[in-house]
């Protein structure tokens, strides 16, 4: 067992799946309690940058609270980035118990490596099945089945070996992702004007867990939270009429906020219908809702993220 300030080599067991993989991170470990605190350890999924990945540390931090919390599930959690993570190194997670109400349950999770705060958030949880309310946008007609679709896993392929994101995006991440519109994940080098002018950002994709788990809904529900940070800054990047292989971007997430209002199984199909409504400052703004393929809404979210490219910033 390592522990905070300690470093590891980062290396791919090819004994076990990239979802199995991902599972085991997120399940996370060593939990100790102290007054109104619970710290939790944890380590990292491999990415290319070599920073912790945001959606990871935001699952993380759900997994991580609801340790906490007996028969509740989460219903929304509300994170800041403060820094860039080490992989390298394990993860501290402080839980501090801010309320336990009739049937609501509140969380603060801070998420800590060496260096100092990485991720700040608040979570709450929800004992299910109470009524009330209950109404939902309908999912989008006529969408094409995923399985017409070509995954991003077969569209990285053939750059697999010149490119860490092409190789990672091909062979190791845990999840099959399909876009309905076409991806930005690939196109030109440079900045298009007209195509900024003319595509307002919206795009729906199709994406499920690549393989198998029999997990409860909690771990669904952090899964759908790792899996969407993979495509939240997607909408600002097509916007602008750039893509990911644009010489000189940056870009990172800020904040993240996510809602679920009905049960998860990321072992299937789910469709985000995504778009932008804004962006200036080098900040952009996405949203996305989330349908099940039974066309149910089951979760909704949002994500500031910064991007900057050197001929607009």
């Amino acid at each position: 067992m390592t522990t905070q300030g300690s470093t590891k080599s980062q290396h791919f067991d090819r004994s076990i799946t990239p979802i199995e993989r991902i599972v085991d991170v997120l399940s996370l470990r060593d939990v100790r309690t102290e007054g109104n605190h619970t710290y939790i350890e944890g380590d990292s999924m491999y990415f290319p940058t070599g920073r912790v990945y945001g959606g990871q540390v935001i699952a993380q931090s759900v997994i991580a609270a609801s340790k906490t919390v007996q028969g509740r599930l989460p219903h929304s959690l509300h994170g800041y980035f403060i820094s860039a993570g080490d992989i390298q190194q394990d993860v501290l997670f402080d839980v501090e118990n801010l309320r336990d109400g009739r049937s609501f349950s509140s969380r603060r999770v801070n998420v800590t490596q060496d260096e100092g705060s990485i991720l700040t958030s608040i979570a709450s949880f929800q004992t299910p099945g109470q009524s009330g309310i209950d109404f939902a946008d309908p999912m989008p007609d006529d969408v094409p089945s995923p399985s017409t679709l070509t995954s991003a896993k077969e569209l990285m392929t053939p750059y697999a070996e010149h490119s860490a994101f092409a190789h990672y995006y091909a062979h190791q991440s845990p999840f099959d992702i399909r876009h309905v519109t076409t991806t930005v994940m690939l196109g030109s080098s440079r900045h298009d004007d007209e195509a900024a002018q003319q595509d307002n950002g919206s795009q729906m994709v199709w994406m499920k867990i690549d393989g198998h788990i029999n997990a409860d809904q909690t771990m669904h529900r952090a899964l759908l939270a790792l899996g969407c940070d993979q495509i939240m800054m997607e909408p600002i990047i097509r916007r602008a009429g750039i893509n990911f292989a644009t010489p000189g971007m940056s870009y990172a997430s800020l904040d993240h906020s996510m809602w679920w209002y009905r049960d998860i199984d990321m072992n299937q199909w789910h469709l985000y219908v995504q778009d932008t409504p804004t962006a200036a400052h080098g900040r952009g703004l996405s949203q996305a809702k989330v349908y099940d393929s039974q066309g149910n809404l089951v979760a909704a979210m949002a994500q500031e993220a910064m991007v900057r490219i050197p001929q607009i910033s």
